[in-house]
């Protein structure tokens, strides 16, 4: 394991949190299809997208449709329905079909409900999948808050704010009020991601940004800019999950799930959707429960953490997230990423593929199956002797979720 990040130890290191997963299962496969940016898919279906995917990571992983078991997903799916995926496919006999709610945080958490799935015996082989197309539709601000919304959303509503960029723009105002944060410090974010991507064929957007680039973006909800935003992809992920003892015969070298955790504070609610989060933690990413939960099931802490693949709808979260999950103090995370601290060549090398903003938005699921290839040794641009990492889902709404990967 690499030792060359010095940061804190961070909440909750200890072991004696018992945890049934701990090494366990492992991920044993993984899958995707091209991606295409968001409507050009047609006229693929999104049945094809998720079969395809789902087929790719059973073959890396050197199974067969038909010891396929049980199936996880992150509630966005493109509209699949898991009867018409198992026939299409020809799964003979399905134990476990679960999708995890959420507005964002989920994709890890999908993993995480497989590895759980396989140790309590409900099923033995899973797959954790992610669509996403945009076909037939378009979505705008006015249209964004649905018209069957719950209460909290009049808590947002009547200030205008209906767009998921408008309301994380409120958090990311407050983080540069308390703590000095600058629109350099997103940039840093965006700049690192996109050079990540400009290296990976296949990646939606590769054209590397500079500052400059960044800071003439056109502003969309200040302080974000065109460049701060996530893009919306059309595509497909799968990931393969079985036992540990099984795993280690198969095609691939496992990744051992290591630990996992999903939920939240409930006094962070709706998050963003409502804006009425307590003040000492406004500023934040609504990570603080779920890092005590991972590290202490983990029996590791932040600065055992080789490689972090986070969640990206907005730059300004990924600097939240580093910050709750105890890789730095509250504030200090833009210096971080601005001195370079981020990159692949950095202290603690983030989203190392480009992420949601630059790779691919599936949801999350790409960042998994990203850390499944910096422990494999096989991703494009891998970090010199990566051991563990760590991947997340949100922040949004709760649930969010994580999960710490180990190499075999």
């Amino acid at each position: 394991m690499s030792d060359k990040i010095a940061l804190p130890a961070g909440p909750g290191t200890g072991d004696s949190v018992s945890n049934p997963l701990r090494d366990t299962t492992a991920i044993v496969g993984v899958g995707e299809t091209s991606f295409w940016r968001r409507g050009q898919s047609h006229p693929r279906t999104s049945y094809e997208l998720a079969g395809k995917a789902i087929l790719a990571a059973l073959d890396d992983a050197g199974l067969r449709v038909d010891e396929l078991d049980g199936i996880t997903y992150y509630g966005y799916g493109a509209g699949i329905d898991t009867a018409v995926l198992a026939q299409m496919l020809g799964i003979p006999h399905l134990r476990l079909a679960v999708c995890v709610s959420g507005g964002g945080g989920g994709a890890s958490g999908a993993v995480g409900t497989a590895s759980a799935a396989i140790v309590s015996g409900l099923a033995s082989v899973v797959v954790s999948l992610s669509t996403s197309q945009h076909v037939g539709f378009r979505a705008t601000a006015a249209f964004a808050n649905p018209t069957n919304a719950g209460s909290h959303w009049d808590f947002v509503s009547p200030a205008g704010l209906v767009a998921p960029g408008q309301m994380y723009a409120m958090l990311a105002r407050r983080h540069m009020h308390e703590y000095g944060t600058t629109r350099e410090h997103f940039g840093a974010v965006a700049i690192s991601s996109r050079a990540n991507a400009s290296r990976i064929e296949g990646a939606v957007r590769r054209d590397p940004i500079s500052m400059d680039d960044y800071l003439s973006s056109r502003m969309i909800s200040e302080p974000f800019c065109l460049l701060d935003y996530c893009q919306e992809t059309d595509g497909a992920v799968a990931c393969v999950t079985t036992s540990v003892e099984r795993a280690r015969d198969l095609r691939r070298p496992p990744v051992l799930i290591r630990a996992a955790a999903m939920g939240g504070e409930g006094a962070w609610g709706q998050g963003e959707e409502w804006l009425q989060m307590p003040d000492d933690y406004f500023a934040a990413a609504g990570y603080r429960r779920i890092a005590d939960d991972l590290w202490s099931r983990a029996g590791l802490g932040p600065a055992e953490i080789d490689v972090a693949e986070l969640y990206d709808h907005f730059t300004a979260m990924v600097l939240m997230q580093l910050e709750d999950l105890g890789f730095c103090a509250p504030g200090e995370a833009g210096p971080l990423a601005l001195g370079g601290g981020i990159r692949r060549d950095g202290t603690l090398p983030v989203n190392t593929h480009g992420g949601s903003h630059s790779h691919a938005n599936m949801n999350g699921l790409t960042h998994v199956l990203e850390a499944v290839r910096q422990l494999r040794g096989d991703a494009v641009n891998q970090v010199a002797g990566a051991e563990t990492a760590l991947t997340t889902g949100g922040p949004g709404k709760i649930p969010m979720s994580a999960l710490v990967l180990r190499k075999d």
